[in-house]
């Protein structure tokens, strides 16, 4: 098995930058990289600019979650600012539809943008309420293909959709799947879950980690504690 700590982002999902830069400077040396998502980010990652990405001795590696659905133009001008500042992965929404894929895609330079097909927190009784009739798998293949036609570099589905897209995909694009919880984690809000062990057999690239690790009491501690269950 490739080396579980390559596979790992953890989710910076807290409310300050500084706490922010505790957890990396305390984990950083045993993952791959590091997720800002929208609580992060709009609790000043935007105006500190580099406060995780180079401005500190806190360098790591950003996947910056924004999740972003506009109109085509919006997009592509929020892609090309972020391409900008040393992030390496961005996500966009694949329901934005292609013209809006093809702008960010158009934009992205060296960064990765990713196609976020069906959110963790969802379920079929979701799509419903949005008027999709759809199957979870299926809305997600949709979408995932939309997205490589589209010219993604990455997608973002649950780890139960891994194995299908693997055999649509191959490796011809990154999987990234958040919503993973280790055997001995609560699920919370997350409905389509799996362990992180799991995910990678599945053939996941890599695994969004959040509160099993940072609101641990000793976050380090818990991130051993994920590697120990990925090598068994």
């Amino acid at each position: 098995m490739t080396n579980a700590a390559d596979k790992i982002i953890v989710a910076l999902d807290v409310p300050s930058t500084k706490e922010a830069i505790q957890l990396v400077a305390e984990l950083q040396s045993n993952v791959a990289m590091f997720k800002v998502g929208l609580q992060l980010y709009s609790a000043g990652y935007a105006a500190a600019g580099a406060g995780i990405t180079g401005a500190t001795s806190f360098v790591s590696r950003v996947f910056l979650d924004l999740k972003l659905h506009d109109i085509p133009n919006t997009v592509a001008r929020a892609v090309e600012s972020v391409s900008n500042r040393g992030v390496e992965m961005l996500t966009i929404h694949l329901s934005g539809g292609a013209e809006m894929i093809r702008a960010a895609t158009a934009v992205k330079g060296k960064m990765l943008v990713l196609g976020v097909t069906v959110l963790t927190s969802s379920n079929e009784q979701t799509l419903r309420e949005t008027g999709i009739s759809e199957r979870v798998d299926e809305h997600v293949l949709r979408l995932a293909n939309l997205g490589v036609e589209n010219r993604v570099d990455g997608i973002v589905a649950s780890a139960h959709e891994i194995k299908a897209l693997r055999k649509e995909f191959g490796d011809k694009v990154k999987i990234v799947v958040p919503g993973i919880r280790p055997s001995w984690a609560e699920a919370g809000d997350q409905k389509r879950t799996m362990t992180p062990r799991e995910a990678i057999e599945a053939g996941a690239d890599y695994l969004v980690i959040g509160r099993p690790i940072t609101a641990h009491k000793n976050p380090r501690e818990a991130l051993a504690k994920v590697l120990a269950e990925i090598n068994g």
